[in-house]
């Protein structure tokens, strides 16, 4: 995973959402974030920072509601950000994370108190309570560069007749699997997307956990690896939404990794991946590509080919290339779905402002603007060893959260996705609205018929939009401070 230079923000503003940082200690609870209180306004519009001055270290952020952030009606001579209710683009699958093997693990070494109230709060849907409502999970299938090792669930292959016959989730069980079941009972409707990193190592050309090439001999055998994994799972009561072909397939560097070229992963999906799925009644989508955009080509291959008629659509990270370019690929066939299902943050990076102002420009509004109908950051949580990792995994890969046994502290990416975790549901659809220059923004329509809107001030100076909905009556002036993101809430359904 490379990372993207990031700018330099002087100052930062976290936006609407989010919480305090706590730690905690054996049989003391997690403590949840305080219930973010609308201002007493007339026309119920909710503005909630949280500003630099109040953060007393990167993990500890407090909130603050701008009292005074809204006017009623519009003044002159500003710009004004209209939000179209009556234009709508794609509904939301939801914000999320990887739940790594590693990250299973920190989570299972918490106390069954502290562990439960942290993934209330995680997975929780009551905005009231500071719940942040995650709905969209990344799973590995198999091993991860952030498991202790590199393994898959068919390590010795069997006879000719029935090469799968040492198939086993085991190694899920023992922690991943056990945390998803607590997952799902907070939360029975959230989506899972899974990802292999690699085969089992005997389908492959050189025989090991990184690189190689699928051997064409063994596309039905692969193919019935996937449908195991699905089928297990769902034994287990944990279904899986979809599933990616390949982590990164122009990456063969990592550990565990495959490289797989367009041709190779469409053949595969045509001639046996989608066809057997078909056969079985597995209604789990298949996604393709899932690296970056640099590479449209590639998903646009696929689309192109006999897989067309197997797949849902195709998903992005953004180590290279354009955020844009899922608008390429969407063009490319409409009926696709487009998913961002990956952007790691530095430990090594220390500013935090340029980080979240940098992920929230570029994969909150820039890939929901760009058609992604589901948006994941990496790995949900670290421990401050950044372990468990294989030997050639990542290792500066900083979660969401540090967990070290019931010491919780929530980092930047934690705030990145809650800013729209929490008041974006899945359901919700994205709308319209006018591009803004440094005003980067996006509006979102709930199934409760609030709007949501995601904006950022990029200026130095504080800046006053007037804020409009059309084909209503309804306007307002929001004031919002120099290099700031917020997140503005209009409580009162719009019609």
């Amino acid at each position: 995973m490379k990372r993207l230079k990031m700018n330099t923000i002087l100052s930062i503003i976290l936006s609407a959402i989010l919480v305090g940082a706590g730690c905690s200690e054996e049989d003391k609870t997690v403590a949840p974030p305080p219930p973010v209180v609308a201002p007493d306004n007339p026309d119920n519009v909710m503005v909630v920072v949280t500003s630099r001055s109040d953060v007393s270290n990167q993990t500890n952020v407090g909130l603050r509601v701008i009292e005074d952030a809204v006017l009623a009606g519009n003044e002159e001579n500003i710009s004004t950000l209209r939000i179209d209710i009556n234009q709508t683009y794609q509904e939301m699958d939801g914000f999320g994370y990887t739940l790594t093997g590693g990250s299973a693990q920190h989570l299972m070494g918490m106390s069954a108190s502290n562990r439960k109230a942290l993934l209330e709060e995680l997975f929780g849907t009551d905005a009231e309570k500071g719940q942040l409502g995650i709905s969209f999970l990344r799973l590995s299938i198999a091993a991860s560069d952030l498991d202790e090792k590199a393994f898959s669930y068919a390590m010795v292959k069997g006879e000719d007749n029935d090469l799968l016959k040492n198939f086993s989730i085991s190694e899920d069980q023992k922690n991943l699997i056990p945390i998803l079941k607590e997952i799902v009972a907070i939360q029975p409707g959230i989506k899972f997307l899974s990802t292999p990193w690699s085969p089992p190592t005997w389908m492959k050309t050189n025989n090991s956990a990184i690189g190689g090439q699928l051997l064409e001999t063994y596309y039905e055998a692969y193919a019935d690896y996937f449908i195991k994994y699905i089928e297990a799972y769902k034994r287990e009561g944990i279904n899986i939404y979809a599933i990616t072909v390949q982590n990164e397939p122009l990456h063969p560097g990592n550990e565990p990794s495959m490289l797989m070229h367009a041709d190779e992963m469409a053949n595969f999906i045509a001639q046996q991946l989608g066809p057997k799925f078909r056969e079985v009644n597995i209604d789990t989508k298949i996604i393709t590509y899932d690296h970056n955009a640099d590479r449209p080509d590639y998903p646009i291959d696929i689309i192109k080919s006999p897989a067309n008629e197997f797949i849902s659509g195709s998903a992005f990270h953004l180590y290279g290339g354009d955020i844009s370019a899922l608008s390429q690929v969407k063009a490319a066939d409409v009926t696709k779905d487009i998913y961002f299902t990956e952007q790691w943050v530095d430990s090594e990076d220390a500013d935090f402002g340029g980080t979240l102002m940098w992920h929230f420009e570029n994969i909150i509004i820039g890939a929901t603007r760009n058609w992604a109908k589901g948006v994941m950051e990496w790995n949900l949580t670290s421990n401050s060893a950044l372990t468990p990792r294989t030997p050639g995994g990542c290792t500066r890969c900083l979660g969401g959260l540090t967990v070290d046994d019931n010491e919780v502290n929530r980092n930047v990416a934690y705030y990145i996705i809650g800013h729209a975790s929490k008041y974006i549901p899945v359901g919700s659809v994205r709308i319209k609205t006018n591009q803004m220059g440094n005003l980067p923004n996006v509006a979102f329509l709930t199934p409760e018929g609030k709007t949501v809107t995601l904006i950022m001030n990029n200026s130095e100076s504080n800046t006053k939009l007037n804020l409009n909905f059309s084909g209503t009556d309804e306007k307002y002036t929001v004031s919002l401070p120099s290099n700031s993101v917020a997140t503005i809430v209009h409580t009162k359904p719009v019609s």
